[in-house]
């Protein structure tokens, strides 16, 4: 398994400190480059890397080493430097925890895990060699295949690192599928859960029971034809290929734990005065009293909330889509994904965002008509729909079933509205009639959606409303 150590510093590692870190394989070792030199390579006799390094990241959000790792970081802002061990090689996993336990000495701090970085002395690496793999350019990916790229994660969370990100990219460019297996224990960041939906790319867990398992759906899986794949069950038919679920997918615990989940489009004019990242900001005010906490193109997001840095990203990526992750203070843990792309109809801002409450913590249903509003008035909205789930406060979503939301609320925007034929928008199949908002001559539509929490008629209801509104 693929071993990763991370170097948390309050002080940014110089270039004595790296080099001193890098010599922990000896003073013989092949050193290499790759992702355009952003990453540093300890390879063996042949170049082939037994440690990748990233370069050093100054994260300057609050909370981000305790989410994603489970440690006590510096207070920030501080230094995030991550190695990455060549899967299956003892000496490897040693190398990169030598290099991590270097880096923290002479810079500060302390590596996580702490048990991989014990040791600052040299690594006898001498004969080790890494088997060729055609995966060995992209630093994330242990095996390959020509329907997949498979990772395999030994962390805590599953966050959408660098090092993930840029497999998602190789892995969509070279029309594949992108696996992830994990060890029971683990969770995966939203970030990554949303990243996920296309087969055949799953979330694999290890399983002493059925083997293994898609973390997501409980299907049991195994390895066939290159890539993980439903098992059928023994009384499956053509017409009816069901697969057996894991027992442990079906662990359910209630723990009064629940998410407020909203998922919203805005599509603005395309304008080089347009400001991005509004809308969210709105919705997040509008929710918890306070913005964002911070940003960044992969997780951990290192970056303080800043609307203008944001857009400034997006506009030099254009016409390139840019993907973003936001998060909360740790006081109210809070979670979207965001993708820009511009588009025939403008720029438009495609947002996931949740948020996470206790046992004995209301979400604020009553400022979803307002959220609503700010949205339709001011950013432009199309669409917008709201749920509540029984979930993780933390917002890690585990490898077990947590039940489909509640739908509560859809809000269609006041161009939808306006283009729609007759008054197809007003009518409605549902008890309650909709909500206008904004101005008379203009309005956008709120949909209140009152099914009973405890089943699936809020589906239904919201399967009514879309049949509506489509004219079937």
């Amino acid at each position: 398994m693929t071993k990763d150590v991370i170097a948390l510093t309050p002080r940014m590692p110089d270039p004595l400190t790296v080099l001193a870190a890098l010599l922990a394989g000896g003073p013989d070792k092949l050193v290499g480059t790759a992702g355009e030199d952003a990453v540093v390579q300890l390879c063996d006799d042949q170049g082939r890397p037994l440690v990748s390094i990233e370069a050093p990241l100054l994260v300057q959000v609050a909370g981000e080493a305790e989410r994603l790792l489970g440690a006590t970081a510096p207070p920030v802002p501080f230094w995030w430097t991550e190695a990455r061990a060549t899967t299956g090689v003892e000496e490897a996993e040693l190398l990169a925890g030598t290099f991590a336990a270097r880096i923290a000495t002479l810079a500060g701090g302390s590596a996580w895990p702490p048990e991989a970085a014990r040791s600052l002395a040299v690594v006898k690496t001498e004969g080790v060699s890494v088997a060729p793999t055609p995966a060995a350019a992209q630093p994330a990916v242990d095996a390959l295949t020509d329907k997949v790229a498979v990772i395999i994660q030994d962390r805590p969370v599953i966050a959408m690192t660098a090092w993930l990100s840029d497999a998602f990219r190789a892995a969509a460019n070279a029309e594949l599928g992108l696996q992830i297996v994990t060890s029971p224990g683990a969770t995966l960041s939203p970030a990554v859960r949303n990243s996920l939906s296309g087969w055949p790319s799953r979330w694999v867990v290890q399983d002493e029971k059925d083997g293994y398992y898609d973390g997501l759906s409980g299907a049991v899986l195994r390895w066939q034809n290159g890539m993980f794949a439903t098992v059928e069950a023994a009384d499956a038919t053509p017409e009816d290929p069901r697969t057996p679920v894991a027992a442990s997918y079906q662990e359910v615990a209630n723990t009064g734990e629940r998410q407020l989940a909203i998922s919203f489009r805005t599509v603005h004019p395309a304008d080089d005065r347009l400001v991005l990242g509004g809308a969210l900001e709105s919705v997040w005010q509008e929710l918890t009293g306070q913005a964002p906490a911070g940003w960044g193109t992969a997780e951990p997001a290192n970056l303080p909330w800043s609307l203008r840095r944001l857009t400034d990203v997006a506009f030099d990526r254009a016409p390139a889509p840019t993907w973003l992750v936001v998060v909360g203070s740790p006081d109210r843990p809070g979670l979207a994904t965001v993708r820009i792309s511009r588009t025939k109809a403008g720029v438009e801002e495609d947002v996931t965002l949740a948020f996470g409450y206790g046992p004995g913590e209301e979400p604020p249903l009553d400022a979803l008509p307002r959220v609503a509003e700010v949205l339709a008035t001011r950013h432009h909205l199309q669409s917008m729909l709201v749920q509540l789930r029984k979930a993780r406060r933390d917002l890690a979503v585990p490898p077990r079933f947590e039940g489909p939301g509640v739908p509560l609320a859809f809000v269609l925007g006041a161009e939808e509205v306006r283009e729609m034929p007759g008054d197809r928008a007003r009518r409605t199949p549902l008890a309650e009639p909709p909500v206008q908002l904004g101005p008379r001559s203009r309005p956008a539509l709120y949909y209140p959606l009152p099914g009973d929490p405890s089943d699936l008629s809020g589906w239904q209801d919201f399967e009514r409303l879309m049949r509506h509104l489509k004219g079937a």
